[in-house]
């Protein structure tokens, strides 16, 4: 899958102009890519696409244009891109009341490390989580965690086969098992190189 490079991003103000239109392209494309895991929690896929918007927004809020600034985005963020051999997603814990959300991110330390994807007649793939640095502490989980799925070749073979996929989280204290629909599943499967 292509990265962004500094010559295929926007600058500035092209980016300002094309922005309302590029987000409301973005809206559906990432609804698209979003698999919820019961009430509270949400993966988001990424690919080249989220991860575009993603580096143009920082872009813009931090008012970035010197080609160094512009690299240093383009580093922090596309290692997030899948790579033809996994899936890689961010993981938000979602709790709008406040007291909710410090109670469960302290009950739901390690949650990221029980997310999985289950493929029919294949091994379950466990999430790697956080590698780019610690996001919990023993009292509490972060609200926003980076996963990757690494597939075995036979696991991509079986996806593209037809096999029934599944994600889902089993936490003590959080356990969601989901179905991945057909709209899905075709956009994630393009994530992966044939087999």
């Amino acid at each position: 899958m292509n990265k962004p490079t500094p010559d295929t991003l926007l600058g500035l103000e092209a980016y300002a102009r094309q922005r309302a239109a590029l987000r409301a392209a973005i809206i559906p494309h990432r609804r698209l890519r979003s698999v919820h895991l019961g009430e509270h929690i949400t993966l988001q896929f990424e690919d080249e696409a989220t991860i575009r918007y993603q580096i143009q927004e920082m872009l813009r809020i931090e008012k970035i244009f010197e080609p160094q600034g512009i690299q240093d985005e383009i580093d922090a963020y596309a290692p997030l891109i899948p790579d033809g051999a996994n899936w890689k997603a961010t993981m938000l814990l979602e709790y709008p009341d406040v007291e909710q959300r410090r109670r469960e991110l302290a009950r739901l330390v390690g949650i990221e490390d029980h997310v999985y994807v289950d493929v029919d007649a294949c091994p379950r793939t466990l999430a790697k989580a956080d590698e780019d640095l610690e996001r919990e502490t023993p009292d509490k989980t972060s609200a926003v965690h980076f996963l990757r799925f690494d597939f075995a070749p036979a696991t991509i073979r079986a996806m593209r086969a037809g096999a029934a996929i599944h994600i889902g989280c089993e936490h003590p204290h959080y356990t969601s098992r989901e179905a991945v629909g057909a709209a899905t599943r075709d956009a994630l499967l393009r994530d992966l190189d044939p087999q």
